[in-house]
């Protein structure tokens, strides 16, 4: 079985640029949570983050027969092109973050007849940010962030491990 040792430290370092952009987004609905005219008109609306996995490239009957023929200590320089491993960092799982505006929540109605955005009614659309919410998203995302810092250190950690095997 081949193993590319960098995957683990890719497939972190893009969660991490995933959860960064989680605590930006978090961020970003906090410092407008009271923002009652955009530029596109009316209040702020409230982004959200959601996550998916890119999984890395799929690996083909071919190249896994290929693979399996080949024999676990053999120096790739010693092997034909054709059974050498291909393998790369972008086989590594990664991880993203897509931003989408919530449309659905609705905004909160505050009746404030002296505010500059009162309506006819007096009432005062405010964005629909949660700040409670947008907290709780916070201190999630930071820690997942640390998770996955302490996970690279981790693999970083095993991988001096691994090389200082043959020193001794």
């Amino acid at each position: 079985m081949r193993v590319n040792y960098l995957n683990s430290m890719n497939t972190s370092a893009s969660a991490l640029s995933a959860y960064r952009r989680w605590m930006n987004t978090v961020s970003e609905n906090l410092a407008n949570a009271q923002t009652t005219r955009t530029a596109e008109g009316g209040p702020y609306r409230r982004q959200e983050v959601a996550f998916e996995s890119i999984a890395g490239k799929k690996e083909t009957q071919e190249s896994r027969a290929s693979t399996a023929a080949t024999p676990a200590r053999t120096h790739p320089d010693h092997m034909t092109p054709a059974a050498r491993p291909t393998g790369s960092v972008e086989d590594a799982p990664q991880v993203a973050a897509r931003v989408s505006t919530d449309n659905e929540t609705p905004f909160v109605q505050v009746y404030d007849p002296s505010h500059p955005d009162a309506g006819g009614d007096g009432y005062v659309e405010y964005p629909n940010v949660n700040p409670v919410t947008e907290m709780v998203n916070l201190i999630l995302a930071s820690r997942a962030y640390e998770a996955n810092v302490a996970a690279l250190a981790a693999d970083k950690r095993m991988q001096e491990m691994a090389l200082s095997i043959g020193k001794v």
